[in-house]
């Protein structure tokens, strides 16, 4: 609870966003701002100019009467900008309060703080209703969609789906009709039988999983497991333990009575043992209402309708072949329903989510304990005690899941910050609340949260919280965190604008693509035997060359500013909303490399790294991915338990993750080059561009 430094009774600080994007604490009374430890970076675009300010501010600064809003303690007062300006800075927290007639006294074109006055005044009601004592009171239940309705209507929808069009390729001679019953009654039977095998021998081979007996486990894990399975009446399924300190867990098998649940020591040494308890009952969710089952139907439809269209395309033709065109239009209508087919079998995933989520929430009637592991798990924010501990022992953290019915996303955790400080300080710890709600923001109200959800086997984690938040209620509980805060712009502008410089060069590309071979058709057509040269617009070419490097250039620019990387903190980043994996935030962080990116995987080449105030996944890429792959196999490990240095770009795709330009290490520099890369390629674009217009 922070407290306003300046007016009497030193009322509460209240959250307000400002149209940076980024939540600041203001005094409903004053207007005065606190700005926690290098937030003041959001608002400027020279970073540099202003630390170099507060630099030789801090060297004139003298004690202050005022309180920290944080511990209390007696602040310093700092002038800044040549005395123009003055400020009050904790020496603890490193945050700044700024008065409201000081903000006048800043440079305008190099620091900006604009905040939402429709944000204010709601904060502002907010403030009366909690000191009237309003609160929420028991709610209702928020259904979700019927699990059995939902279930049927899309295996048989897709199966209809897929029988029509091996029924219509028979009919149509393109597949002979034992052909078309081989293609889906026999990949059904292998990818039913097999696949829990092959991930058994995936794991054992690549994971080191260890599957543990019962005298193996935790004893509050072991009575949990015994007492679900006995009140459930299921067979108890085989757990196994991935030796690695990365929290993840996740089933498979093909009924509840062979299912596998296999979690990692990480998660062990995360999350105390109801949180680990809720997990477990989440996996206990996928088996009681047979996800492995339903899902691996599911899953299989898209896989046919995929090995249809390559048949079709791949089926060889010959000059009597009159069925051709009709065959690559059957082709191509199979394509479209392979893709139709996926989004539908990831929108039915992520039901199931919710389905398993509730589960977990009903059986332990602690939801507020499953959202505190999600939170931990997939958001990466340091607890309270974290920094008394930190570094005391290793913890290399998970980006990316095995399975879908894992406890998060695969392909959301390819950029993932997933876990928190050390062994000792997660017992009894308090997440800041606060902080969960500056990171839920994104997921809530950025664009991109809901294309990459689209994309997503799984719901965007603040989702899940508020859903567990209403069960919470439903139960006569406060929520883990409330996510229902009045959302202060749309930002689909800044959305469209990414979109447009993501696409830009393969728009030209396909211009360019279809211009060419207009020219080159034309060409053709007017060759004759008195004219055997085919003439080809070089000047189109040319230019198509040279306007593809520019708006690759431009692309560069805009992904990869390249002009400052302020240091800063893990949380201070967090708290960014309008940040994308195209529109990133230049950075320096200082912290410690706890681990690979992925647990147990020996050719891992990403890392996560800890500071004092959370962890973050590190994106180590190299223009060619064997360089990626043997970096992770030979390199990789002698970076583990270092301090580290990391300069790149801040990004969020959904995840927050910083991908890497230059990493120091024990005094050795180890740079990443797709940046450079990326640039030579546009350059060379427009020099054979302009070689193209000059000599053809």
């Amino acid at each position: 609870m922070k407290k306003c430094p300046v007016c009497d009774e030193s009322p509460e600080l209240s959250p307000v966003l400002t149209k940076q994007g980024v939540e600041v604490d203001i005094c409903l009374r004053c207007d005065g701002v606190w700005l926690d430890r290098d937030e003041i970076y959001h608002f400027t675009r020279r970073p540099v100019f202003i630390r170099q300010k507060l630099k030789e501010g801090l060297e004139k600064r003298f004690m202050s009467s005022r309180k920290s809003p944080i511990n209390g303690e007696p602040m310093m007062e700092v002038p800044i900008f040549d005395g123009d300006a003055h400020i009050h800075y904790c020496p603890n927290s490193h945050g700044i309060w700024i008065d409201k007639n000081e903000f006048e006294n800043f440079p305008k074109d190099k620091f900006l703080l604009e905040i939402d006055e429709g944000i204010k005044e709601e904060a502002k009601w907010i403030a009366v209703r909690k000191m009237s004592g309003q609160n929420t009171a028991h709610v209702e239940l928020t259904p979700l969609p019927n699990l059995a309705f939902s279930s049927g209507s899309v295996l048989v929808g897709m199966y209809g789906i897929l029988t029509f069009l091996l029924v219509f390729s028979v009919e149509f001679f393109f597949l002979d009709p034992s052909l078309a019953l081989m293609i889906g009654a026999v990949m059904s039977i292998i990818h039913f039988a097999l696949a829990p095998f092959l991930m058994d021998f995936t794991l054992k081979f690549l994971y080191k999983v260890q599957w543990l007996k019962s005298l193996d486990m935790p004893g509050y894990l072991q009575e949990f497991i015994v007492e679900t399975c006995s009140q459930q009446k299921i067979k108890q399924p085989r757990i196994g333990l991935i030796p690695d300190g990365a929290p993840q867990a996740f089933t498979y098998g093909h009924t509840p009575s062979t299912a596998r649940i296999v979690i990692s020591q990480g998660l062990l040494d995360l999350l105390d043992e109801e949180e680990v308890e809720a997990v477990i009952a989440h996996e206990f969710g996928h088996i009681m209402h047979w996800d492995m089952l339903v899902m691996t139907f599911a899953q299989l439809v898209p896989l046919v309708l995929y090995y249809i269209y390559r048949a079709l395309i791949n089926l060889g033709s010959t000059g009597k072949d009159k069925s051709s065109g009709f065959r690559y239009v059957i082709a191509i209508g199979a394509y479209i329903l392979y893709i139709v087919s996926e989004y539908v079998v990831l929108w039915f995933s992520r039901i199931r989510e919710y389905y398993a989520d509730r589960f977990a929430g009903q059986i332990t009637k602690k939801p507020n304990k499953l959202a505190s592991a999600l939170v931990k798990i997939g958001y990466g924010l340091a607890g309270e005690d974290s920094k008394k501990t930190q570094g005391e022992k290793k913890r290399s953290d998970l980006a990316r899941g095995l399975e879908p019915l894992g406890i998060f996303n695969t392909r959301q955790a390819s950029a993932l910050a997933i876990s928190r400080g050390s062994n000792s300080a997660k017992v009894g710890e308090e997440i800041d609340k606060e902080a969960v709600k500056d990171i839920a923001k994104w997921d809530l109200w950025n664009p991109w949260a809901k294309y990459y959800e689209l994309h997503s086997t799984h719901p965007l984690i603040a989702k899940r919280i508020q859903l567990l938040g209403n069960l919470a209620k439903s139960l006569g509980q406060p929520p883990f965190a409330d996510l229902n805060d009045r959302q202060p712009e749309t930002y689909w502008d800044d959305f469209f604008i990414d979109l447009f410089v993501h696409l830009l060069p393969t728009i030209i590309f396909i211009v360019g693509l279809i211009g060419g071979i207009s020219s080159i058709m034309h060409g053709i057509n007017h060759f004759t035997f008195n004219s055997p040269t085919i003439n080809i617009n070089w000047t189109f070419f040319s230019l198509i060359f040279i306007a593809l490097g520019i708006v690759s250039l431009f692309k560069v620019w805009y992904s990869y500013p390249n002009v400052q990387f302020p240091l800063m903190n893990i949380k201070a980043l967090l708290k960014k909303i309008k940040v994308s994996a195209v529109s990133p935030v230049p950075c320096k962080i200082k912290g410690k490399i706890i681990g690979r990116g992925i647990p147990g995987l020996i050719y891992s080449e990403d890392f996560v790294l800890q500071d004092d105030t959370g962890i973050i996944f590190l994106d180590y890429q190299q223009p060619f991915a064997f360089v990626n792959f043997f970096f992770g196999l030979l390199r990789a490990a002698q970076y583990q338990n270092k301090e580290a240095e990391i300069i790149g770009w801040y990004r969020r795709a959904p995840i927050p993750y910083i991908e890497i330009k230059e990493m120091n290490v024990d005094g050795k520099t180890s740079l990443c080059y797709v940046y450079h890369t990326k640039v030579i390629f546009s350059v060379l674009s427009i020099i054979l561009g302009i070689y193209l217009f000059i000599f053809f």
